[in-house]
């Protein structure tokens, strides 16, 4: 997404917003690395914000580490009560002090849930606006799109290094995760070696 980002704005600012949830140190070090490697062009330092949700999420499974949801678990397994609502209220906030007025997630075509669809991106950047004195808009260039799909429109990218792990073995992709299963799917079907290193 930051790649197609640049393609279509002048600066993007890659923002990372940390809950402390297990993944997350290990996801900010692939995202570093990634973004070393991928020299994109006109993407501006990674910003890290801070927003715990551990007081929120209690014992689950994505604070615990403990029974993350398997390779055969539905969607809905993964499921993070307003997790979209959190992050983009501090990327609200975050983008009305240095004034920029566009913000991208990357949410894509089977995700089900509330917080992920166009109308609720669209109100709640009306609403965002309304609070912060800012106009914004919250755009989901990947909304319409699987994840073979952006494998495919991204193959010149190094995607080895990209991170979607929601239960990590020392700094590595578990492997057997709900996402891990998504991602190895989507390389094989897609056609493109797979040289993320697994557990």
């Amino acid at each position: 997404m930051l790649a197609e980002m640049a393609k279509r704005y002048r600066q993007v600012f890659p923002v990372y917003v940390r809950q402390g949830l297990v993944w997350e140190e290990t996801e900010i070090k692939a995202l570093r690395r990634f973004l070393r490697a991928a020299k994109l062009k006109r993407v501006r330092p990674l910003t890290i914000l801070e927003l715990p949700a551990r007081d929120i999420y209690g014992k689950h499974w994505s604070v615990t580490g403990q029974r993350a949801p398997g390779a055969t678990s539905p969607d809905e397994a993964v499921y993070l009560p307003g997790r979209n609502l959190m992050l983009l209220s501090k990327a609200t906030v975050f983008c009305a002090l240095h004034k920029i007025p566009v913000i991208a997630v990357g949410s894509l075509r089977h995700n089900p849930f509330p917080d992920a669809t166009q109308e609720f991106f669209r109100n709640f950047a009306a609403t965002a606006g309304k609070a912060l004195g800012f106009k914004f808009r919250v755009v989901a260039p990947f909304r319409t799109l699987t994840k073979l799909q952006v494998l495919r429109r991204g193959r010149e990218l190094p995607l080895h290094l990209s991170f979607c792990c929601i239960a990590p073995q020392r700094g590595r992709h578990c492997g057997s995760c709900n996402k891990c299963a998504e991602r190895r799917k989507a390389f094989r079907v897609a056609g493109i070696k797979d040289r993320t290193q697994y557990r």
